[in-house]
């Protein structure tokens, strides 16, 4: 099977589409954090709106990763203006983590280029030629228990203040897009006071938690790609290096599919609303293996990659 032109067939893009989604989850987002504040007191409506308000902002992010690829909605233009709109609310500034998120497709699974991936792995002989303090700097970044909360908080709320190649890609956008930043929570702590903004900030940090570990499983599981040139193939890392979570078609709808990361590295030009029939309308002799909730907990105790064995494995005993 041609998977590169059977996935060209389901690269069309449909604005109609796109707006539903688009205004769709805005139109979530903020009607969750209005309850949220509104009936802040009653824990039994402010836990439910809250966690819907973390899964749009999740989505929010995902949807400003496609305009990146400008594959949301139809034209350039119209994807980069979605692109920007979103940022405040995704706390990533546009331009310079399209050009970040670009460079990590371009180096997906490449041992030499690790620096491009969201997640730094360490290869096994890596680890044994270590010296004590940078195992447990190594072993402490790589705790769930520090790197999910800790992690979201450093990157949506600290590091995105001043992202990686921000001099190379555009300090004045970085600059502006704290700005507006300040504003919308000035707005906020406005109109609700600062239990609003306390609300929205701890939702934003669950929101946050669930798109780490939502990150650390896209290419952090056993039988993931890594290797180096000549001899690393760009198309095994895509499908084989990227994971297939099968959590359901509900947890598919509520991060916009980011999910199906294989088939999205695979064609980055297919748009999110068009990537669960992409998938799940290959043959089943080609179908990706599917990761299930479990064996995704279990991917948290993966650390290194053997170079050796070709998977990651957890720490020597």
């Amino acid at each position: 099977m041609d998977l590169r032109a059977y996935t060209r067939d389901y690269t069309q893009k449909d604005n109609r589409l796109a707006s539903l989604s688009y205004f769709g989850t805005f139109a979530v987002y903020f009607l969750s954090l209005y309850v949220a504040i509104t009936y802040v007191a009653q824990w039994y409506i402010l836990l439910p709106a809250g966690l819907v308000f973390a899964f749009a902002a999740v989505r929010l992010y995902v949807l400003q990763h496609d305009t990146g690829h400008h594959s949301l909605f139809e034209t350039r233009r119209q994807n980069e203006i979605a692109g920007h709109v979103l940022s405040p609310f995704t706390f990533a500034p546009f331009e310079v983590m399209k050009q970040n998120h670009n460079l990590h497709h371009a180096n997906i699974g490449n041992l030499e280029h690790r620096e491009t991936g969201e997640i730094h792995t360490m290869t096994l002989r890596e680890w044994k030629e270590a010296g004590f303090w940078e195992r447990l700097t190594y072993r402490l970044y790589r705790n769930p228990l520090i790197l999910v909360p800790v992690g979201s908080a450093f990157t949506y709320f600290i590091r995105y203040r001043w992202p990686k190649n921000t001099t190379k890609f555009g300090i004045m956008g970085v600059l502006l897009h704290n700005l507006v930043i300040i504003a919308m929570i000035s707005l906020l702590y406005y109109v609700a006071g600062a239990t609003g903004v306390l609300v929205w900030f701890v939702f934003s940090f669950l929101g946050g938690m669930i798109g780490v570990f939502l990150v650390y499983l896209q290419h952090n599981f056993e039988d993931t790609y890594w290797d180096r040139r000549p001899d690393l193939n760009p198309q095994v890392a895509a499908l084989q290096g990227s994971s297939c979570l099968d959590f359901g078609w509900f947890f598919d709808f509520a991060v916009a599919n980011i999910t199906l990361h294989d088939i999205h590295h695979f064609n980055a030009r297919i748009p999110s609303y068009r990537l669960r029939q992409c998938h799940y309308n290959l043959p089943p002799e080609v179908a990706p293996r599917r990761i299930s909730f479990g064996e995704a907990v279990r991917a948290l105790s993966l650390k290194l990659w053997d170079e050796e064995q070709k998977r990651l494995v957890p720490f020597p005993g």
